[in-house]
């Protein structure tokens, strides 16, 4: 096939206007009188929208206008011509276009400039080689200064290397005994209190019914309660060390909640200990569950009079503290440096060795003789102070006693009154016929629940499930407050019930009772605001007080 050789003859204009750099022509004052359609393509612009109509300095960016101005325009008047310029061009949608610019200033007779010739180029791919390659150059001097550093301090760096991978390694097998423990407590610790609840809540319907002279029988119900108060107790004190326990933090006076203590600590230490409270002026408020501060102060009272079998003194101090950087950076465990509210508790006692000292907050650690403990006291205290974001640190020698310091966040920014303690033995407090809607899985539990609210006063519906619950819901409108286990079978758990009748009606009161929750109504530790839980296992009178005071509040 023969082609037609006129056909593969371009024109000038042809050419002008494909080229594959910008060209353009400008008056003296920089108005474009002509352009070629590459440059046009490149700005985004349409032919008649630029010549005649705009200056090649309008399309600059402000740093390439003020160079024009102030040295290129001179430059071109001085010599004529100016080569390898680089500036950005401003296209119509904003984005700035680098070019390289060469520029020709034709002149008259007379020698009187009258017209400027701009070739350009697009120096996009050229910019950016150019940054790859002063990063690379930044990269190797930079690669090149630290190998330097590296070949001067060695030695101090791998002895530093190795210094914190032990105390990497160190910190992740505590994480994992951790993490081993929780699974464990927290697999059996719902099972597990739910029936605690259900023996505690017969032994008190025994001790209720039981004739007043049946005294042999009422002091083997009593000794029934006291093993399921034990039980329930080291239930609780494992979710404490694995920091799985649902916390409900406020606002403390931590000076207020020592001197609240000290009948409790002196009755609890005897007459052969002597207590002293040296509480500091001006201290600060911190943020924790006021009953687990209280529960660790007391275990830490309990810990000290048995370290004193001959007597001793027992000094509690409180203090402002701050912990700084070194010596966070000292520790195995993650402490945030920072300002911190101190609570000191020392002893006479016997103290310990440094061997002991490493073991001592682990649970089922313990140095007391078989039947005299558990092992669980301390390590509640240190899981209760970790949960809240603390530091817990011993000192301890031989024969010279022991100081356990707890370290809890100072608490900034809150105008919320520290938190009252509430009475250890609630009062009996009766319904008027509220009608109460219980939802519990568990059929004795829910059998015992609906009893124990009955013999109150309470009208009672039952639920076992969640969507039964619902319907339920519907069908009483007289319902006045729900009572829901949060861990539900049938794939819809207390919260989201909670939330589901929340929906339909607002302002309806909510108590959730719980085991164990990792994380429905509890989250990184805490109960979540608004939330209002009773655990398990609970007993008659706080059942009854706590419902009482969810009905007199929802109606206030």
């Amino acid at each position: 096939m023969k082609m037609d050789q006129g056909s593969l003859i371009e024109t000038a204009e042809e050419l002008y206007e494909s080229a594959p750099c910008g060209y353009l022509s400008t008056r003296p004052d920089g108005t474009i009188i002509r352009a070629n359609q590459t440059f046009l393509t490149w700005i985004g612009m349409e032919r008649q929208d630029v010549v005649g109509h705009r200056c090649f300095q309008d399309l600059l960016s402000v740093g390439a206008k003020i160079f024009y101005d102030t040295h290129l325009t001179p430059l071109l008047r001085m010599q004529g011509f100016v080569n390898e310029i680089a500036f950005d061009l401003t296209c119509a949608d904003g984005r700035a276009l680098p070019v390289l610019a060469n520029m020709v200033q034709k002149r008259d007779a007379n020698g009187r400039p009258m017209v400027h010739r701009i070739t350009l180029f697009n120096a996009t791919d050229r910019r950016k080689y150019e940054r790859e390659l002063l990063l690379a150059r930044q990269k190797a001097e930079q690669a090149t200064e630290e190998l330097k550093r590296l070949n001067e301090t060695l030695e101090e760096r791998v002895i530093q290397e190795v210094a914190e991978r032990l105390k990497a390694e160190e910190a992740l097998r505590q994480a994992q005994k951790m993490e081993a423990i929780g699974q464990l407590t927290g697999g059996i610790a719902h099972d597990f209190n739910n029936l605690l609840t259900i023996i505690v809540g017969n032994i008190e319907l025994l001790q209720r019914r039981l004739p007043e002279d049946a005294d042999r029988l009422q002091r083997a119900a009593n000794h029934a309660m006291d093993a399921t108060r034990r039980a329930a107790t080291l239930t609780q004190r494992l979710l404490a060390f694995s920091r799985r326990q649902p916390l409900d933090p406020k606002p403390i006076d931590v000076n207020k909640l020592v001197a609240g203590m000290s009948d409790l600590l002196r009755r609890t230490l005897g007459e052969v200990v002597v207590l002293e409270t040296v509480l500091a002026g001006g201290l600060w408020r911190s943020q924790a569950d006021p009953n687990q501060l209280e529960n660790a102060i007391l275990n830490l009272a309990v810990n000290a009079r048995d370290a004193m079998p001959d007597g001793g003194k027992l000094t509690i101090e409180t203090a402002n503290a701050r912990l700084d950087e070194a010596y966070v950076e000292a520790l195995a465990e993650p402490v945030p440096a920072g300002q911190y509210v101190l609570v000191a508790v020392s002893d006479t006692g016997t103290g310990m060795d440094k061997a002991t000292m490493e073991k001592v907050f682990e649970p089922f650690f313990t140095t007391k003789e078989a039947g005299k403990g558990t092992g669980l006291g301390l390590s509640q205290v240190y899981g209760f102070v970790r949960q809240s974001n603390g530091h817990v640190r011993i000192y301890s020698e031989l024969g010279e006693g022991t100081t356990i310091k707890i370290y809890l966040p100072r608490l900034i920014g809150s105008d919320e009154e520290p938190a009252e303690m509430p009475a250890k033995s609630p009062a009996m407090v009766r319904g008027t016929g509220e009608t109460i809607l219980v939802v519990e899985d568990e059929p004795d539990l829910r059998t015992y629940t609906i009893e124990a609210l009955r013999d109150l006063g309470y009208r009672v519906l039952e639920a076992g499930d969640a969507r039964e619950a619902l319907e339920i819901f519907e069908q009483h409108p007289e319902i006045e407050l729900l009572f829901t286990d949060v861990v539900l079978t049938g794939g819809m758990n207390g919260r989201a019930l909670s939330d589901e009748v929340s929906r339909r009606r607002p302002g309806l009161p909510v108590l959730f009772t719980t085991g164990y929750t990792s994380n429905a109504i509890v989250h990184h530790g805490r109960l979540d605001p608004g939330m209002h839980l009773i655990g398990k296992p609970f007993t008659y009178a706080e059942l009854a007080y706590k419902v009482r005071r969810m009905l007199d509040e929802g109606a206030s």
